[in-house]
């Protein structure tokens, strides 16, 4: 026999040669030297008692020998040996050959049988080593109480290349061509994880089957089974190792007492384990899916209003399975605050009844209900200012991976089978849930009214009073995503802003405090999109001035300048909402929006207006006078401010003659009346002699009708503390 495991054996295989593909023999010829013995002679003329073979049997030619040879053959001896009784001593030794070649083929086909089949290390061996078998085909005709009916389709054969032992290989080989099929009764496989306890996944009933087993002779199986799930508890251990990432292997064995005979050769029951083990890459990992459309909606489930989600998913199928899936009720969880240690329940959802086909995308509709919020949910985390749901929204809004779990409801729908209910109720399933980055959610941020509060220039460093305040109408739009299909209200607002000029930080503006905020429905501009505008008056608000340079350039920009000027504000914006699940609050929403300060030029300037309403001397020195003024201005700009406290210079041709001084001075737009400023007149001690002079000139000016020339200036010493 050839050493090589591929070589066919006689009749394996296209080596097989039958009967009917032997050519014929030449046509026997009888011997012109056979001559008719007396016994021939004696028979010739016998009657029915006469033997039925004639004496000259042995004379017949069957191709097998040259034509010229005469001499009878051992078939026909022996067969004419047993006729005649065995009573001649000559003839009765002509048998002992056909006798010997009887029993040592009869031997070696007990040997082949014996030590192929009857054997169970060397029949194991091979059959475990050599058996192929390829499902093409899986699909759920029905689910039953304690597990599934399927129907298995796929390939079976055998190849003894796959023997690596060359006696094993032989034997098996030989045995196989001799018996060429065999055929097993109904059998019970069942199946266990060594790893985890030796626990039991399960059985199956396989029904009776026949396969051709000669070498790289293939048989279709289509048969239909019943699936039995075994130890839930066990099962549910190893899922969830599976789902955590921990199952680097699975090792799994099959077990199984299987009765078999060929054709009418019984070759008893074998006991046939195997053991297969699965590494971290070769085990199924969870499937792949997309959301298709997600849409959330205010509605009614059993009578209660909640919130509906709905959501459309389609998941990839590289299997070759086929079966329906039933509906299917589950709750989903989120991380309390404790992350992973505790979870709370969300929301119920239920999935519709889905087909599952071979190879082929599937498409799963999933509904899901919220009555309300758990108070745990929405309650602030210990050492924290955030709650799990504040943690879960802004991952979402953020555009990163949120995970939620899905947990077997512990009210499941009618059509789904205990045993698949029992299973999941214990199983917590991560399921990743991809995050939506809302860009410009927040757009057209515009300040009105605007306020400035100038800081007071005594007030300690640090303090609020030290610092500028901004109070103003705060005007934003937003933009509703398409998922949020529901009424929602806008109750309160706050933000951390920073404050930009010509894309260098100006400072922080402090929102932080809840200002009230209302709501109203609309349509964005230009666009065919939902939006809400949020309105909200900000009192008194600081603005920490981070870098003195950009302040004095907006300050020049706003004096000096003919076109406004633009402030970039970009904010992380906190809103307190209001729906049919009650308030509950956004955080971190991304904010970007610009404010424009129309500046104060000449033409402003011209229209400041100022009159003097009253004049008050309050005291005077050898030197110096003293004066105290109401005056009336107008305020051309749509911008009101508070000065707490402002010093500034009188000069005539850039001589300083005297210094006037405001305290607690609130200028609105338009007019503003009765504005109390104190002025010193004090030529000598601001300018000396050419104070003396300078001063002098513009009391004739003034008495003479001529109207002087002057201008403010802010002392060199106190631009730190003045605005």
């Amino acid at each position: 026999m050839s050493d090589n495991p591929d070589a066919p054996l006689p009749g394996e295989a296209n080596g097989q040669q039958t009967n009917n593909d032997r050519p014929q023999s030449p046509k026997s010829k009888t011997s012109h030297k056979s001559r008719t013995s007396k016994k021939s002679r004696t028979s010739a003329g016998s009657d029915e008692s006469a033997p039925l073979l004639s004496a000259n049997v042995d004379h017949r030619n069957y191709g097998d020998a040259p034509e010229h040879d005469n001499v009878p053959s051992t078939a026909a001896s022996t067969l004419r040996s047993l006729q005649e009784g065995g009573t001649k001593k000559n003839k009765r030794s002509r048998r002992w050959p056909s006798i010997i070649a009887l029993t040592i083929l009869f031997v070696v086909l007990i040997a082949i049988l014996g030590l192929g089949f009857a054997a169970p290390e060397v029949a194991a061996q091979y059959a475990e080593e050599a058996m192929i078998f390829e499902p093409t085909d899986l699909s759920i005709d029905s689910f039953t109480s304690t597990g599934v009916r399927a129907r298995i389709q796929g390939d079976f054969k055998m190849d003894a290349s796959k023997v690596h032992k060359k006696s094993v290989r032989d034997l098996g080989r030989a045995g196989t061509w001799i018996a060429r099929a065999v055929e097993s009764k109904p059998t019970k496989v069942q199946v266990f994880l060594p790893e985890y306890g030796d626990v039991f996944l399960g059985s199956a009933d396989v029904p009776s089957i026949t396969v051709d087993i000669r070498n790289g002779h293939t048989t279709h199986l289509d048969f239909v089974s019943e699936l039995t799930s075994g130890d839930l508890d066990g099962i549910r251990r190893i899922a969830n190792d599976w789902f955590d990432g921990a199952l680097s292997q699975l090792r799994v064995r099959g077990n199984a007492d299987v009765s078999i005979h060929s054709g009418i050769f019984s070759l008893g029951k074998q006991t046939l384990t195997q053991e297969i083990l699965f590494q971290a890459n070769q085990i199924p990992v969870m499937p792949q899916y997309s959301i298709g459309q997600l849409g959330f909606s205010e509605g009614e489930q059993d009578g209660e209003r909640g919130m509906i989600a709905n959501v459309s998913l389609a998941l990839k199928n590289g299997y070759p399975v086929d079966f329906e899936i039933p509906r299917f009720r589950f709750d989903i969880l989120v991380p309390g605050c404790l992350a992973t240690a505790d979870f709370l329940v969300l929301a119920e959802a239920t999935t519709a009844q889905a087909r599952v086909r071979p190879k082929t995308d599937v498409n799963v509709s999933v509904s899901g209900f919220v009555q309300e919020l758990p108070e745990a949910l929405i309650t602030a985390c210990p050492d924290t200012q955030t709650s799990p749901i504040d943690r879960l929204l802004g991952s979402y809004i953020g555009g990163k991976e949120t995970l939620v779990y899905v947990r077997g409801s512990s009210s499941p729908c009618p059509e789904t089978p205990k045993w698949i209910t029992d299973f999941m109720k214990d199983v917590i399933v991560p399921v990743p849930f991809p995050g939506h980055e809302f860009k410009d959610l927040i757009r057209n941020f515009t300040l009105a009214s605007v306020h400035f509060g100038l800081p007071d220039p005594i007030a300690s460093p640090g303090s609020p009073e030290s610092k500028p305040r901004i109070s103003a109408l705060v005007k934003a739009l937003v933009g509703l995503p398409d998922e949020i299909r529901f009424p929602i209200d806008v109750v309160q607002v706050r933000a951390n802003s920073d404050v930009y000029y010509q894309e260098k930080k100006l400072g922080e503006l402090d929102l932080h405090q809840w200002q009230h905020a209302n709501s109203t429905r609309t349509v964005l501009p230009d666009e065919e999109q939902e939006g809400l505008l949020v309105q909200s008056i900000v009192k008194d608000a600081p603005l920490d001035v981070t870098d003195d340079d950009v302040l004095a350039d907006v300050v020049r920009a706003l004096f000096f300048g003919s076109t406004p000027v633009v402030l970039g504000v970009q904010a992380k914006v906190d809103i307190e909402t209001k729906t049919v699940l009650g308030k509950f609050v956004v955080r971190d929403i991304p904010a970007r929006g610009k404010v424009f300060v129309k500046p104060i030029s000449d033409d402003n300037m011209t229209k400041l207006s100022p009159q003097v309403g009253s004049l008050e001397i309050l005291d005077t020195s050898k030197t110096s006078l003293t004066i105290g003024a109401e005056v009336n201005v107008t305020n051309p700009t749509e911008y009101a401010a508070t000065v707490p406290f402002i010093d500034i210079n009188i000069l005539v041709n850039n001589t300083i003659l005297g210094h006037a001084t405001a305290r607690n001075v609130s200028v609105v737009p338009g007019a503003n009346h009765n504005l109390p400023i104190v002025a010193v007149w004090d030529p000598s001690t601001q300018s000396g002699k050419q104070g003396i002079h300078t001063g002098s000139e513009l009391l004739s000016q003034y008495i003479s009708g001529s109207p002087p020339s002057t201008s403010l200036r802010q002392p060199t010493s106190r631009r730190k503390s003045n605005p």
